[in-house]
């Protein structure tokens, strides 16, 4: 591939609805420009982007593929980004370094949950967009009412139709281009006269064309109210700056089959006039001291090196590939650059450009150009390549909490050695992506954004090597006290020779939000000095084990008041025993109660279903705090025990018709409910008592 200078390059994020055809449009837009004698087809497993044995596999897009297109001396970066909602950090970072988004929209579904998701983090990063209305050739399909459904879903924005269909459904079979009132059949290479029966529909679409051209600059505007009209060249430049401009909410829409491969050249030829060239971005950064800066447009070859890594893949024999897109300076095969994130420097032994998954080597990449490289030591994703003389930070995009969490073991002694290692790794390379040891429940717990992003993780780990067997993971409950109680213990063993004797009165009183405490308010030296550490550390063997249900224990102030000791036979194990069992008397005596972690959760669906939301959170022990509704869409606020809530994506999947999506933090404990409590505690007890009896 060759060299391309800044102002010849578009990089663009094809975002939408799982489903919307991008994948499939990708590949037409590769098979128009000759990169591939033969368009792919998702159900046959060889499309460019999909190149992943597991997006082979299940069918879908389960990362953002990086497709290069040469077209008209231009290199379109096309980052064709998953539209399940599992993979928002995919999604968002391939938002972050586009220079525009096209989003893709399924012309039967209309708007959904992940056609809005895209919407949002565009509008998030300020991005311009421009519409593709996809698959109108499927059976239902309606222009119109797709129109209409974005219309309404968006209504701040203005959408433009540049492009509209000729035909429609089976029949669909090319465009009419608004600009030069002209037809464009099929791929929309050639032109041809426009349909007698269009020409009425076509002038009415074209004078709100030309409405919003003029809208974008005020000379343009000045001419149209003076003469109602503007010149092609006029209309093209008012769109062009209208299109680039994410501050005037002008969205041009276009009109595609990627299967069927009609109206793509077009939107090629609109991916070169409407998307800007890198050079006029402006990019926040954090400056060495950790404050906001921006790179101020031109970014130029000559700026200072800013080069941020959206995205990292592992592999068992390439080894790790970082992908990386240069805001500011130009980067060279075998140069050195400063990773201020990690404080290191990096030497970038061999650059490429990938087109999903070939390689190509390259030489040297112009500022805004996207590139990948391969084998480095430290860099992960969300670094920042710059120099050491100006150690710029890109801003790293805000992810959201985990939804989703299974517990995972090794299958093998050898797995267990490697799979902390491999599970940083691939935490490390998706940001969305956590794993912890968590020792209340004494489980390792891996957490992602859905099952579908979970299980790939799991799939990833096993192809490094690591098996891992899964299971839901258990509920972080806590124990504590609800009431003040006192009593003794004495722990008295003679078997021959010296014995052991520590007799403890121990009081436990309730200590909301302060955790445990130890104190000793012992007079007149009934036990020594020596011993009172004995005592805490037989009543902390306690605290992590819990006393009812076998969860840590928090909230108390446990207080040693009086004891007995022997001349003899105390000793620091007796008084360990006597401590911890005094404990346990003193706490079962103490009203204990179970604490469950309780959840902020919003939740936001179609206004239709909220009534069935909020009756399934009732049934959930869900407390809702608020309703809001904007447009079509409701928002629920509440708070729901973790408990009901760990495989709530799946519910609200089926109650929203996958039109659902919701967050959730930890909030607070709170004490559990003792018709929820008593079946816990009870299991805990039975299945002691078996391991006893055995």
């Amino acid at each position: 591939m060759k060299e391309y200078v800044t102002e010849k390059l578009r990089n663009v994020a094809f975002v939408g609805h799982q489903g919307a055809g991008k994948t499939t449009l990708v590949e037409a837009l590769l098979f128009n420009t000759s990169a591939i004698s033969r368009m792919g087809r998702v159900e046959e497993k060889n499309t460019v982007s999909d190149w992943d044995d597991d997006e082979k596999e299940r069918g879908v897009s389960l990362s953002t593929s990086l497709v290069p297109i040469e077209f008209e001396d231009i290199k379109i970066n096309v980052l064709d980004a998953p539209g399940m909602t599992d993979f928002q950090g995919e999604i968002k970072n391939a938002i972050r370094v586009a220079d525009s988004v096209i989003v893709v929209v399924d012309a039967v579904a209309g708007v959904e949950v992940g056609t809005e998701l895209a919407w949002e983090y565009a509008e998030a990063y300020q991005q311009p967009i421009i519409v593709t209305i996809n698959k109108l050739d499927r059976d239902n399909a309606d222009y119109q009412r797709t129109l209409d459904n974005l219309k309404q879903s968006f209504p701040e924005y203005k959408f433009i139709p540049v492009m509209i269909p000729i035909g429609s459904q089976v029949d669909f079979k090319g465009v009419v281009n608004l600009l030069t009132m002209k037809a464009y059949y099929d791929t929309g290479k050639d032109r041809s006269d426009l349909p007698a029966d269009m020409q009425e529909a076509a002038e009415a679409a074209r004078t709100v064309l030309v409405e919003a051209a003029a809208e974008a600059d005020d000379a343009y505007m000045e001419k149209y109210f003076a003469e109602n009209t503007l010149t092609n060249d006029e209309i093209r430049d008012g769109m062009r700056k209208a299109a680039r401009d994410a501050y005037l909410k002008t969205v041009p829409v276009f009109v595609t089959s990627g299967a069927k491969n009609v109206g793509t050249v077009p939107l090629m030829e609109a991916l070169v006039v409407y998307v800007s060239p890198p050079s006029q971005r402006r990019v926040q950064y954090l400056d060495e001291s950790g404050e906001k800066q921006f790179l101020l447009a031109p970014q130029t070859d000559e700026g200072p090196t800013a080069a941020y890594v959206f995205k990292t893949t592992n592999d068992r024999f390439v080894g790790t590939l970082n992908y990386f897109r240069i805001f500011s300076g130009s980067m060279q095969s075998d140069g050195r650059y400063f990773n201020p994130v990690r404080n290191v420097e990096e030497r970038f032994n061999n650059m490429l450009v990938m087109r999903g998954k070939e390689q190509m080597s390259v030489q040297m990449l112009h500022a805004g150009d996207i590139g990948v490289v391969a084998k480095l030591n430290d860099t992960k994703t969300g670094d920042t390549f710059s120099s050491r003389a100006n150690p710029i930070r890109i801003t790293k995009p805000d992810f959201p909490e985990p939804l989703f969490a299974v517990a995972v073991s090794p299958k093998t002694q050898a797995d267990s050695a490697k799979m902390g290692t491999i599970l940083t790794s691939l935490a490390q390379s998706d940001p969305t992506l956590q794993w912890r040891q968590d020792a209340d429940v004494k489980q390792t717990i891996v957490e992602g954004m859905g099952e579908a992003h979970v299980n790939l993780a799991i799939s990833r780990a096993a192809k490094l090597g690591v098996g891992m067997d899964v299971a839901v993971p258990k509920v972080p409950y806590k124990e504590t006290i609800t009431k003040e109680g006192s009593d003794f213990h004495r722990h008295k063993k003679q078997s021959g020779g010296a014995g052991q004797f520590g007799e403890v009165h121990l009081r436990l009183e309730p200590n909301p939000g302060g955790g445990f405490v130890y104190q000793t308010k012992i007079v007149g030296g009934s036990i020594s000095a020596s011993f009172i550490p004995s005592i805490e550390k037989g009543i902390h063997s306690v605290l992590d084990e819990g006393v009812i249900a076998g969860y840590p224990i928090v909230d108390v102030k446990a207080v040693v008041f009086d004891g007995k000791e022997h001349p003899v036979d105390s000793k620091d194990i007796a008084f360990q025993i006597a401590g911890r069992e005094a404990f346990k008397k003193v706490f079962e005596a103490a009203n204990p109660v179970l604490m469950e972690p309780v959840m902020d959760v919003e939740i936001t669906v179609p206004e239709a279903v909220m009534g069935d939301v909020m009756g399934d959170l009732n049934t959930r022990r869900g407390r809702v705090q608020g309703m809001d509704t904007e447009g079509h869409k409701g928002k629920i606020t509440a708070q729901v025990p973790y408990s009901e809530m760990m495989r709530y994506g799946n519910v609200l999947r089926s109650i929203s018709a996958a039109r659902g999506v919701y967050t959730m933090k930890f909030s607070h404990y709170e004490q559990v409910p003792p018709q929820v409590a008593q079946p816990i505690i009870n299991a805990h007890k039975a299945a002691h008592a078996g391991v006893a009896a055995v």
